[in-house]
C-alpha cells in the first residue's frame, strides 16, 4: 500500500470549461499545473467543491483526473482526486480509476441521500468505497454546510482507522476549530478547508491545508504560516485579516465558487470559464 506523507499547501483546482459550450477543457490543466507550483504550491486536489465535481458527468470527471495526472507527473505535485458525490456505482467506477492512475489520494464524500446519522454508518459506507481503491491512502470530505452529514468527527476517526486499512485522514472544512483540533492525533493527517481560521489553526497544530484561495493568492497563506512558525502571531492575525478581507471582496461576485473562479481567471493569464448550472455569476 502507497503511504501518504505529504504536508504544506494543496490547492483545489478549479475545473475549465470552453466558452458557452461548457465542455470540459483539459489542455488548460498543463499550464495551470505549471503556475501553481511557480507559485510554491505542491499538490492539487482535483473533482472537489471548488472544481465542480459534483457538476460533472463520470466521464468528464475521469478526463479531468487524467490530464491531472498526467500534469502532476510532469511538474512533480502531489495528486488527490475527489471521487464521492454521485451514486454508489457511480463512485465504485471513480474510486477504481483513480488507483489505476496511481493518484497519491483519493477524497470522498459521504452517501448524499441516505445521509449517515452516526460514525459507525459514515465508517460504513466509506470502508465499502475503499475497498475499491486498497492501495491508495483514502481520506474522507467532511463539509457538513454542503453535505449535512455532521458526525463527531474525533470519535468517526477513531473508528475509521480500525475498520479502513487504507484511510489516513480528513479535509476538514468547519468553523469548529475546537472540534478541529481534537481530531488532531501524531501520524494523522488533517487537512484545513477552511481558508478564513487559518491563523487559528495553525496555532492549533494543523500543518496541512486544502483552500481555494490557494488557487489566487498563496502567499498570504505562506505568510500565515511563516509568521506563526517563528511566534510572530500578530503578523500572522494581520496577514489573516488581510486574506479575509480579500475574500469578502471575491465574494461580492457571487458564491463561493463562481465567485473564486472569476477572481482566478482576473489574477492571471489563464481563463477557466465560468462556473456550470446552477452555480453562476450574480
Amino acid at each position: 500500500m502507497k503511504q501518504f506523507t505529504f504536508k504544506g499547501l494543496m490547492a483545489p483546482v478549479f475545473t475549465a470549461y470552453h466558452g458557452s459550450s461548457q465542455q470540459v477543457n483539459c489542455e488548460i490543466v498543463d499550464p495551470y499545473a505549471k503556475l501553481l507550483k511557480s507559485k510554491g504550491v505542491a499538490a492539487v486536489l482535483v473533482n472537489g467543491t471548488s472544481g465542480e465535481g459534483m457538476l460533472q458527468t463520470v466521464l468528464e470527471r475521469k478526463q479531468v483526473a487524467e490530464a491531472w495526472s498526467a500534469a502532476c507527473r510532469k511538474h512533480g505535485l502531489v495528486l488527490m482526486v475527489q471521487i464521492g458525490g454521485a451514486p454508489f456505482p457511480d463512485v465504485v467506477e471513480l474510486a477504481r480509476h483513480a488507483e489505476g492512475l496511481g493518484v497519491h489520494g483519493v477524497l470522498c464524500l459521504p452517501e448524499l441521500y441516505f445521509k449517515p446519522k452516526t460514525p459507525e454508518k459514515l465508517a460504513e459506507y466509506l470502508k465499502n468505497v475503499a475497498s475499491h481503491c486498497p492501495e491508495t491512502p483514502f481520506f474522507y470530505y467532511h463539509i457538513p454546510m454542503f453535505t449535512d452529514v455532521n458526525v463527531h468527527m474525533p470519535t468517526f476517526l477513531d473508528m475509521a482507522e480500525k475498520v479502513i486499512p487504507n484511510f489516513r485522514g480528513i479535509k476538514y472544512t468547519s468553523g469548529d476549530l475546537d472540534q478541529g483540533s481534537a481530531c488532531l492525533k501524531p501520524g494523522r493527517i488533517i487537512f484545513l478547508g477552511a481558508d478564513a481560521i487559518l491563523c487559528g489553526a495553525v496555532a492549533a497544530g494543523f500543518d496541512s491545508f486544502i483552500m481555494t484561495t490557494l488557487n489566487i493568492c498563496p502567499e498570504l497563506s505562506e505568510k500565515i504560516i511563516a509568521c506563526m512558525a517563528k511566534g510572530d502571531v500578530e503578523g500572522g492575525r494581520k496577514t489573516q485579516r488581510e486574506l479575509n478581507d480579500k475574500i469578502a471582496t471575491i465574494l461580492k461576485d457571487g458564491d463561493w465558487v463562481s465567485a473564486m473562479k472569476k477572481a482566478f481567471n482576473e489574477s492571471c493569464s489563464l481563463n477557466l470559464g465560468k462556473t456550470r448550472a446552477p452555480l453562476n455569476f450574480q
